[in-house]
């Protein structure tokens, strides 16, 4: 069951990743998609907030995965500037793939091929019409992710 939910705001998609984090376990990968400026940085940012990171978060895109300490460990990884998969192996993705925190990779599509087969997948798309507002559909893979959907989708409308 995916769901899609639209953000007329930069706060309210930071909102939304905030309810998502109140729902991430150890081991959870999100996976963004999405054109340059249609959110994926913003929502990561929430996720963090969420988590209960505190400090500055951002794009990870020189350095390739910023971590985060907070009520889980978070991996924000922005792979747009690699080549394809086999880069990913150099950072040993696995580690945090299937380690004890939470995986966020931006720009997914570039490394599908080692992506894990259970994983939520997120898409973000802007309007040509409205700068602010934002289409977040929430594709999961496997049952823990269709969980995870449900309940975001529960805790999303009962907040609107």
């Amino acid at each position: 069951m995916a769901l899609v939910w639209q953000t007329r705001s930069a706060g309210e998609t930071e909102e939304l990743g905030r309810l998502l984090a109140s729902l991430l376990q150890p081991g959870d990968v999100l996976c963004l998609h999405g054109e340059l400026g249609a959110g994926k940085t913003v929502l990561a940012r929430g996720i963090a907030r969420g988590l209960g990171v505190a400090g500055p978060v951002t794009s990870p895109t020189f350095t390739l995965i910023n971590e985060y300490s907070g009520r889980l460990p978070l991996y924000h990884m922005d792979v747009y500037r690699l080549e394809g998969p086999g880069d990913m192996a150099d950072l040993g993705y696995e580690d945090y793939f299937y380690g004890s925190g939470v995986t966020l990779v931006e720009w997914a599509g570039r490394v599908k091929e080692i992506l894990p087969s259970e994983r939520l997948d997120i898409y973000l798309e802007g309007s040509l019409q409205d700068p602010e507002l934002r289409r977040i559909l929430f594709a999961p893979r496997g049952e823990r992710y269709e969980e995870l959907v449900k309940e975001l989708s529960t805790l999303v409308r009962a907040r609107h």
